[in-house]
């Protein structure tokens, strides 16, 4: 946004002075940047139960039965699947709680996050 101002020289008075003189200011506003994401990956084992799987993804990840179990055949056939995208707080604390929970399970599923 540009605003124009009046200005006046040093040394002119207001009656004989040059009253057509204008500066130039240039408001600026700074861009911000949207945080970077991290996507949450649930890693297959060959230990935890598949229905320990799915019970994880509607508890922390709020998936209905059919969305839960369609990304725990996911991650038992390729391995790992992206099972939500968040903020770092939220992927964290995401990461955190799964993990209790499977120990407190005692079951060794994996669960990280990285940048997307």
């Amino acid at each position: 946004m540009i605003q124009y101002r009046p200005w006046t020289m040093a040394g002119k008075d207001d009656e004989g002075g040059d009253d057509n003189d204008f500066s130039v200011v240039v408001d600026t506003r700074p861009r911000t940047k949207r945080p970077p994401l991290y996507k949450v990956l649930l890693l297959n084992d060959d230990f935890t139960p598949m229905e320990f799987v799915v019970m994880v993804l509607e508890r922390f990840f709020h998936m209905n039965h059919a969305q839960a179990f369609e990304v725990m055949l996911t991650v038992h056939k390729k391995g790992v699947a992206v099972v939500g995208v968040f903020s770092h707080e939220i992927a964290e604390t995401k990461v955190a709680q799964v993990m209790d929970f499977a120990r407190k399970h005692q079951h060794p599923l994996q669960c990280t996050m990285e940048k997307e």
